[in-house]
Formats: structure tokens, sequence, C-alpha cells
């Protein structure tokens, strides 16, 4: 993934996701520090598009609940037989489907908990 594609995927899901949870002009956008997401093109849009982006520290994967949401799936479709591309992509579009949006709303709540595990530690390593 380059940051075009990032682009269009945040696009294309990120104001829509907001609608769909009722908190479009309330929400707050977190990210990584991965280049494609600090990229002008990403920020740029983000400026016009979302009412507030936290500024992410170096050290963040505490910070980055979609390491958990990864995680989960990457354990899902361990039960899969995969071969091929066609294949991965199949049993990640059927593992991500099955996900709930409680278990996704539980770790975007947990982002405040995670910020002051973070700020207690100064910045080492939390249990997240």
């Amino acid at each position: 993934m380059n940051k075009e594609k990032y682009l269009d995927l945040v696009k294309d899901n990120l104001v829509q996701s907001a609608d769909k949870m009722g908190i479009r002009d309330s929400f707050t956008f977190y990210q990584g520090n991965d280049l494609k997401h600090t990229s002008g093109i990403v920020k740029t849009w983000l400026i016009w598009n979302c009412p507030h982006v936290v500024p992410t520290p170096p050290q963040s994967l505490e910070l980055n609940v979609i390491e958990n949401f990864w995680s989960v799936l990457e354990n899902k479709i361990g039960n899969h037989n995969i071969s091929n591309a066609s294949d991965l992509k199949r049993a990640l579009q059927e593992e991500w489907d099955k996900i709930s949006s409680d278990y996704t709303a539980k770790l975007v709540e947990s982002m405040n908990s995670r910020l002051k595990a973070v700020l207690n530690q100064k910045g080492y390593p939390t249990m997240y």
C-alpha cells in the first residue's frame, strides 16, 4: 500500500464509518506514524474532512487499536486453507465481516485508558 491507496481507503471509509456510528462532527481520528499516514496528501485531506486528529508520538503501538484488530483477524484467517492471493482475500473479507461493531467500539473506547497508561509509563511499554 502506498500513500495514494491509503488516502483512497480513508476517503472511502472514514467519514462513512463516523456517519454510521453517529459521530460525524465529534470523532477523533488516530493513526500511526507510517509514512503513508503522515504524507502531505493524507494530512491535507484530514485537515478538511476530519474534525480532530490526534498527533502521534514516535513510539505509539500501545495507542494503535488497529494492531489489536489485525491480531484478531490474523488468528481467524489461520483457520482457513489459503494457497493463493484470491484465497487470502476471500478469507480476510469473510473474517472481517464477522468481527462485530461491539468489538471495534470497545477498542475505540479503550483509547482513554491507553493514553493514561502511556502517560503513567512515561512512554515506556504498557499492558496494551
